[in-house]
Protein backbone atom coordinates (compact mmCIF):
# COMPACT_ATOMS: atom_id res chain seq x y z
CA UNK A 1 0.00 0.00 0.00
CA UNK A 2 1.22 3.40 -1.38
CA UNK A 3 -0.27 6.57 -0.08
CA UNK A 4 -0.43 9.04 -2.83
CA UNK A 5 -1.17 12.97 -2.39
CA UNK A 6 -4.65 14.42 -2.58
CA UNK A 7 -6.66 11.89 -0.93
CA UNK A 8 -5.59 8.87 -2.92
CA UNK A 9 -4.33 5.41 -2.14
CA UNK A 10 -2.84 3.48 -4.21
CA UNK A 11 -2.78 -0.32 -3.56
CA UNK A 12 -0.46 -2.73 -5.06
CA UNK A 13 -1.81 -6.35 -4.62
CA UNK A 14 0.26 -9.89 -5.51
CA UNK A 15 -1.29 -12.76 -5.73
CA UNK A 16 0.89 -15.80 -4.09
CA UNK A 17 2.53 -18.05 -6.65
CA UNK A 18 1.20 -15.32 -9.57
CA UNK A 19 3.85 -13.16 -11.32
CA UNK A 20 1.29 -10.30 -12.50
CA UNK A 21 0.85 -7.23 -10.09
CA UNK A 22 -2.46 -5.82 -9.70
CA UNK A 23 -2.32 -1.92 -9.42
CA UNK A 24 -5.37 -0.35 -7.60
CA UNK A 25 -5.94 3.16 -7.23
CA UNK A 26 -8.85 4.38 -4.44
CA UNK A 27 -9.77 8.06 -4.08
CA UNK A 28 -11.04 9.49 -1.20
CA UNK A 29 -12.79 13.06 -1.01
CA UNK A 30 -12.10 13.53 2.67
CA UNK A 31 -9.48 14.64 3.84
CA UNK A 32 -9.51 13.70 7.52
CA UNK A 33 -10.67 9.77 6.83
CA UNK A 34 -7.46 9.04 9.11
CA UNK A 35 -8.15 11.27 11.72
CA UNK A 36 -11.13 10.68 11.86
CA UNK A 37 -10.53 6.96 13.29
CA UNK A 38 -9.05 8.07 16.13
CA UNK A 39 -11.73 11.14 17.42
CA UNK A 40 -14.62 10.52 18.68
CA UNK A 41 -17.64 12.84 18.15
CA UNK A 42 -15.70 14.81 15.66
CA UNK A 43 -17.32 13.92 12.92
CA UNK A 44 -19.57 17.09 12.67
CA UNK A 45 -16.71 19.77 13.47
CA UNK A 46 -15.12 17.48 10.08
CA UNK A 47 -18.12 18.13 7.89
CA UNK A 48 -18.25 21.78 8.60
CA UNK A 49 -15.19 22.35 7.54
CA UNK A 50 -15.51 21.48 3.83
CA UNK A 51 -19.75 22.45 3.91
CA UNK A 52 -20.38 24.67 0.54
CA UNK A 53 -20.12 27.73 3.13
CA UNK A 54 -16.48 27.15 3.52
CA UNK A 55 -15.69 27.19 -0.38
CA UNK A 56 -17.09 30.24 -1.09
CA UNK A 57 -14.54 33.22 -2.80
CA UNK A 58 -14.13 35.99 -0.48
CA UNK A 59 -13.07 39.43 -0.63
CA UNK A 60 -10.61 41.61 1.33
CA UNK A 61 -13.65 44.10 2.09
CA UNK A 62 -13.72 45.52 4.87
CA UNK A 63 -10.67 44.44 6.27
CA UNK A 64 -11.42 43.35 9.73
CA UNK A 65 -8.90 41.97 12.91
CA UNK A 66 -9.89 38.79 15.00
CA UNK A 67 -8.71 39.71 18.59
CA UNK A 68 -8.32 37.70 21.62
CA UNK A 69 -9.07 39.92 24.87
CA UNK A 70 -8.61 36.78 26.93
CA UNK A 71 -8.58 33.13 27.42
CA UNK A 72 -12.56 33.11 26.63
CA UNK A 73 -13.45 37.45 25.22
CA UNK A 74 -13.03 37.63 21.97
CA UNK A 75 -13.84 40.79 19.39
CA UNK A 76 -13.73 41.26 15.99
CA UNK A 77 -13.23 44.79 14.75
CA UNK A 78 -14.12 45.23 11.12
CA UNK A 79 -12.64 48.58 9.49
CA UNK A 80 -16.12 50.41 7.90
CA UNK A 81 -15.43 54.08 7.14
CA UNK A 82 -18.18 55.88 5.37
CA UNK A 83 -21.03 53.65 6.80
CA UNK A 84 -22.64 54.90 10.09
CA UNK A 85 -24.06 52.11 12.55
CA UNK A 86 -27.65 52.75 11.34
CA UNK A 87 -25.95 51.29 7.93
CA UNK A 88 -24.92 48.30 8.67
CA UNK A 89 -26.52 45.01 10.18
CA UNK A 90 -25.45 42.25 12.24
CA UNK A 91 -27.36 38.62 12.10
CA UNK A 92 -26.30 35.17 13.92
CA UNK A 93 -27.76 32.19 13.04
CA UNK A 94 -26.49 28.47 13.79
CA UNK A 95 -22.72 28.75 13.66
CA UNK A 96 -22.11 31.71 11.52
CA UNK A 97 -21.83 35.47 12.22
CA UNK A 98 -22.45 38.02 9.17
CA UNK A 99 -22.05 41.08 9.37
CA UNK A 100 -23.51 43.72 6.05
CA UNK A 101 -24.32 46.70 4.95
CA UNK A 102 -28.17 48.17 4.51
CA UNK A 103 -28.68 49.06 0.85
CA UNK A 104 -28.86 52.94 1.36
CA UNK A 105 -29.59 54.94 -1.25
CA UNK A 106 -26.61 56.96 -2.86
CA UNK A 107 -27.64 60.95 -2.34
CA UNK A 108 -26.50 62.85 -5.74
CA UNK A 109 -24.93 66.48 -5.51
CA UNK A 110 -25.33 67.94 -8.64
CA UNK A 111 -22.76 70.99 -7.24
CA UNK A 112 -20.01 68.58 -6.64
CA UNK A 113 -17.04 66.95 -8.80
CA UNK A 114 -15.27 64.22 -8.35
CA UNK A 115 -12.00 63.97 -9.59
CA UNK A 116 -10.97 61.10 -7.51
CA UNK A 117 -13.55 59.22 -5.50
CA UNK A 118 -11.27 56.63 -3.36
CA UNK A 119 -14.54 56.57 -0.36
CA UNK A 120 -15.75 53.11 -1.11
CA UNK A 121 -19.80 53.04 -0.49
CA UNK A 122 -20.50 49.51 -1.80
CA UNK A 123 -22.38 47.05 -0.50
CA UNK A 124 -20.67 44.29 1.64
CA UNK A 125 -21.69 40.72 3.29
CA UNK A 126 -18.74 39.56 5.57
CA UNK A 127 -19.17 35.95 7.17
CA UNK A 128 -17.55 34.54 10.09
CA UNK A 129 -17.98 30.62 11.52
CA UNK A 130 -18.12 30.74 15.29
CA UNK A 131 -18.28 27.81 17.28
CA UNK A 132 -21.21 26.06 19.33
CA UNK A 133 -20.06 27.32 22.41
CA UNK A 134 -19.53 30.92 21.47
CA UNK A 135 -22.09 33.87 22.04
CA UNK A 136 -22.28 37.13 20.56
CA UNK A 137 -22.26 39.66 23.75
CA UNK A 138 -22.93 42.93 21.66
CA UNK A 139 -21.17 45.44 19.43
CA UNK A 140 -20.07 48.96 19.30
CA UNK A 141 -19.27 51.41 16.45
CA UNK A 142 -16.88 53.91 16.93
CA UNK A 143 -14.28 56.00 14.76
CA UNK A 144 -15.56 53.99 11.41
CA UNK A 145 -14.58 50.59 13.20
CA UNK A 146 -17.12 47.93 14.14
CA UNK A 147 -16.22 46.17 17.12
CA UNK A 148 -18.43 42.64 18.13
CA UNK A 149 -17.74 40.92 21.17
CA UNK A 150 -17.52 37.29 21.53
CA UNK A 151 -18.02 35.49 24.37
CA UNK A 152 -16.81 31.42 24.98
CA UNK A 153 -19.31 29.98 27.82
CA UNK A 154 -17.89 26.72 28.47
CA UNK A 155 -20.42 24.02 29.95
CA UNK A 156 -19.35 22.33 33.46
CA UNK A 157 -19.58 19.09 31.04
CA UNK A 158 -16.68 20.76 28.92
CA UNK A 159 -14.45 21.70 32.12
CA UNK A 160 -11.72 19.61 33.14
CA UNK A 161 -12.55 17.48 36.23
CA UNK A 162 -10.80 14.71 38.39
CA UNK A 163 -12.34 11.10 38.30
CA UNK A 164 -12.08 9.13 41.59
CA UNK A 165 -11.05 5.27 40.99
CA UNK A 166 -13.24 3.00 42.81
Amino acid sequence: MVESPKGTLKLILLNKGDSKMVNTTLTTNDPFDRVKTYSIGFDRMFDRLFDDSFVTTTTNYPPYNIVKVSDTDYAIQIAVAGFGKDDIEIETKENTLTVKSVEKKEELVDDVTYLHKGISNRAFTRSFTIADDVVVKGATFENGLLSVALERIIPEEKKPRLIKIK
